[in-house]
């Protein structure tokens, strides 16, 4: 199942502004937005109801145009996701790990797949509210 979806804006104020108003009659608000020395500079904010699953973010070489996030039973799926995507020809791009930037059970690990996708595996350690 996904977890979270991130598009890469080229524009992330006129992004922001458009979706704090577009998805505001659908329930859904701004309600975390990644501090930029978190993310090496780059400007990300997620929407949601009570946890954000929907995300822009300023784009860049590692990130691309998409960035899709699959959840994890546990931290072992996640670190076989990871050896997995890499032997299959992915590229690095975060070794599994915690992320406690996000929450401090966040465990996730991220891959390039061949288009240049950021893909990644998460599991919240049985988490279902928080920032992310």
């Amino acid at each position: 199942m996904l977890d979270h979806i991130t598009l890469g804006v080229s524009d992330f104020e006129k992004s922001v502004a458009f979706y704090d108003l577009a998805l505001a009659p659908l329930g859904l608000s701004r309600l975390y937005t990644v501090p930029p020395e978190l993310t090496g500079g780059i400007l990300s904010t997620g929407y949601g109801d009570t946890r954000p699953f929907f995300w822009i973010a300023g784009q860049d070489a590692t990130q691309g145009k998409l960035h899709l996030a699959f959840s994890a039973a546990n931290r072992e799926q996640v670190d076989a996701f990871h050896a997995a995507a890499l032997a299959a020809g992915g590229k690095d791009n975060g070794a599994p790990g915690l992320r406690p930037h996000y929450h401090p059970d966040y465990y996730g690990a991220f891959v390039i797949d061949p288009d240049g996708f950021n893909i990644e595996a998460v599991f919240h350690g049985g988490r279902t509210t928080g920032p992310v």
